[in-house]
């Protein structure tokens, strides 16, 4: 057949409380994906979940691709990629796992592995915003906030993988909000998905005419806020505003650090138009005068993003091997 697809990698994205898996060609191509519950207690439970990940999709979805050459995977948490080593999910929770010798052990595949934001920057710095720019930050706003830098062409990854944690930048002094680094004002607890429900669980007494629904143990959607903000409720506005101004002053100061000329907004937070444009409405033109792409969404949706990154770990692996 000419239109046959000769190879694929499969690709899996870990998150917080789902894995995708996916077929992948390549170049980028996602053929096929399904998707399948996670558990990030621990590194050990949340391997055995990719594990049977694995075993239920090469039962129940055809490969479309005649070969399929490597496996490739994104995490959550610190990641020595270069020996396919997962460090930990997160500080206080350190479990050194060799997923790479585990994985290729028991589908007999080279495996790579890298962190889910890395994944997202690399498949943006081959197939989307990286074909146009050589100095690009991928920001991504989600449950957490971290960051991908390319810089002069290169990923950086810092002397132990652990470049790009910037939810831990402080960026209001005068707050009192603490997070689990140990400091407080850090970005990530007033912007991130759980930090815009953590403020507005924390500051709902004070505004008890709040046309929110707010229930007992469920999360509050960043959405929710927004649309609130965008009607006049003075709980959501209030939340929102200190979330933008936020994200727009650690957004300024990255730019001062790396001196990209294209800001990324990942995630499923910034995603939405009336948030977007209150992070616009505090960057000062000066500060940004040199980002001459501006801020802009990923080629890929964030669904396709991880996998493709992902893929693309697992390919190098592959040819590595070679």
């Amino acid at each position: 057949m000419d239109n046959e697809i000769p190879t694929s990698i499969l690709a899996i994205d870990l998150g917080g409380t789902k894995i995708l898996l996916g077929e992948v060609t390549p170049d980028g191509e996602v053929l096929n994906t399904k998707s399948y519950l996670s558990d990030t207690t621990t590194q050990t439970i949340a391997l055995e979940h990719i594990i049977h990940a694995i075993h239920d999709y090469k039962k129940t979805v055809p490969f479309i691709a005649k070969e399929q050459i490597a496996i490739g995977i994104g995490l959550v948490g610190r990641v020595d990629h270069e020996n396919g080593i997962w460090l930990e999910i997160e500080p206080g929770k350190s479990q050194e796992t060799d997923v790479k010798q585990i994985i290729e052990a028991l589908f007999h595949l080279p495996c790579g592995i890298d962190n889910d934001v890395a994944c997202a920057t690399k498949s943006e710095q081959h197939f989307g915003w990286g074909t146009l720019s050589n100095n690009f930050l991928y920001l991504n706003v989600g449950t957490g906030i971290a960051a991908g830098f390319v810089v002069n062409k290169e990923y950086i990854t810092g002397s132990h993988f652990n470049a790009g944690e910037i939810g831990h930048t402080v960026v209001a002094m005068d707050s009192d909000v603490l997070c689990g680094c140990g400091r407080t004002g850090c970005v990530e607890r007033l912007a991130s998905g759980l930090g815009l429900h953590e403020r507005i669980i924390a500051l709902k007494d004070e505004y008890p005419s709040t046309s929110l629904n707010i229930e007992e143990g469920e999360r509050i959607s960043a959405y929710a806020i927004f649309d609130g903000a965008e009607s006049g409720d003075e709980l959501c506005s209030k939340v929102t505003e200190d979330a933008a101004a936020a994200l727009a002053s650690t957004i300024m100061n990255l730019v001062r650090v790396s001196d990209p000329d294209t800001i990324i907004l990942g995630g499923g937070v910034t995603n939405n138009t009336y948030f977007l444009n209150r992070i616009k409405h505090y960057l000062n033109p000066r500060t940004m005068r040199f980002v001459t792409n501006g801020l802009v969404l990923p080629k890929h949706s964030q669904t396709e993003s991880g996998l493709i990154g992902a893929a693309l770990v697992g390919l190098e692996t592959s040819k590595l091997l070679r």
